[in-house]
């Protein structure tokens, strides 16, 4: 673990004018301030104003990407927030709200012949931009005030007009069973979408670079990890550590190039046996099949054929590599379990660790383990701390549980 004045030190900047920045680049709206629904399952307090709070004010992360800013009503929101002054737009793209910077982005289901479903990341750098994305997206989508709608075009020509708009496109959780390119419409990435128009690629709750590692065609691809955060308490839950000049579109595209310094400097999240389909569950006798040989047919414990396939089982499936291989360029992988799962840290005691310590990322990254002793007892800081260091003791989740951490 880096000592105290390491980690005071990657706060400041280099030589190049670059310092780190925490990023959440997948959060959703789950209604407008006028109340008018965008993501159904997601929580009515997710409003484009409110989760810029929460992330400047209480999470402590500095770029975010709200991926449901192609919804008319969500603009309508976004423009009342420039107008009043409490945000502004910035001239390298992105919205400013204090200390954290909003990417505009969307959510969208394709679906190619002879494929299952699949979601995409776009984001864009400027309002305007995205407004017109707006307006040829609802030519081609029976919804567009929805999140994660289906879009009636090719992938391929989904993304040709994202590139046309300066704009960046990463599938998203591409593991999962549940609508993501290797866990629900093909085996192989190139099927679906234009290997040179791909910026980046999201792993998902229920997966890591290592396992990403046993598919060759992801080795030139940057690596992003967000929390898909459906509620305000889920924002950062997995995030991604940038070394940037300053948090904005332009400068995020320059990290995902690698280009001028910029990078992904590290993934920050679960480790992927917490994740709710990380392992093959039944749907028979509802067992989370644990072991580390996979079964692809039926249930070891009931013998049903009825199964949830997890991300590691269908990763091992179709792999082209019998040993993963990760890639130099790609940035390290941190387990770090979220202080929501922390036994015994409840609202109050997270709370005084917040009124000490300002926001979460400094209670996860920044403060000592007698500090928070002090506040919280010494079994729960000693629990932050193993998160911090990807120690803690965890069962495996699948078929839509999460797993969850063991009391010491």
């Amino acid at each position: 673990m880096p000592n105290r004045s390491e980690r005071e030190g990657s706060q400041a900047r280099n030589k190049a004018g670059l310092r780190s920045f925490y990023a959440d680049l997948h959060i959703h709206i789950g209604r407008t301030g006028k109340g008018n629904a965008v993501k159904i399952s997601g929580s009515k307090d997710l409003t484009f104003a409110n989760i810029a709070h929460e992330a400047s004010e209480r999470k402590g992360i500095e770029l975010i990407g709200i991926i449901d800013c192609h919804a008319p009503s969500v603009q309508d929101d976004i423009i009342r927030c420039l107008d009043n002054g409490e945000m502004h737009e910035l001239q390298d793209g992105g919205i400013r709200y204090r200390d954290t910077t909003i990417l505009l982005g969307s959510e969208i289901e394709v679906r190619d012949p002879g494929m299952g479903e699949a979601h995409v990341l776009v984001y864009f750098a400027k309002l305007e931009t995205i407004r017109e994305f707006t307006l040829w997206m609802s030519q081609h989508m029976k919804n567009v005030e929805l999140s994660s709608q289906r879009i009636y075009v090719p992938a391929r020509r989904l993304q040709e007009e994202v590139a046309a708009r300066g704009g960046l496109f990463v599938p998203a959780h591409i593991f999962t069973p549940h609508k993501g390119i290797y866990g629900s419409a093909s085996t192989r990435m190139a099927d679906l979408l234009h290997p040179d128009l791909i910026a980046g690629a999201e792993l998902g709750l229920s997966a890591d670079s290592e396992m990403a590692g046993y598919i060759a065609e992801l080795d030139p691809y940057p690596l992003l990890t967000n929390s898909d955060a459906h509620s305000l308490g889920k924002i950062g839950r997995e995030y991604n550590e940038l070394l940037l000049r300053e948090p904005t579109f332009a400068e995020f595209r320059l990290a995902l190039a690698g280009r001028e310094g910029r990078r992904i400097a590290a993934n920050y999240g679960l480790n992927p046996r917490l994740g709710k389909y990380h392992r093959s569950s039944c749907i028979q006798c509802d067992s989370i099949i644990d072991e580390r040989e996979h079964a692809h047919v039926r249930c070891p414990y009931c013998g049903s054929v009825k199964l949830v396939h997890g991300v590691l089982d269908r990763i091992l499936y179709i792999a082209d590599r019998e040993t993963p291989r990760v890639p130099a360029h790609r940035p390290p992988y941190r387990y770090q379990v979220p202080l929501d799962f922390i036994p015994g840290l409840g609202k109050s005691k997270l709370n005084a660790l917040l009124a000490r310590f300002g926001t979460e990322m400094n209670i996860l990254h920044r403060a000592e383990l007698a500090e928070i002793s002090g506040i919280v007892g010494e079994q729960i800081a000693e629990h932050i701390i193993q998160a911090r260091n990807g120690t803690l003791g965890i069962s495996s989740g699948g078929g839509g549980s999460y797993g969850k951490v063991l009391r010491s």
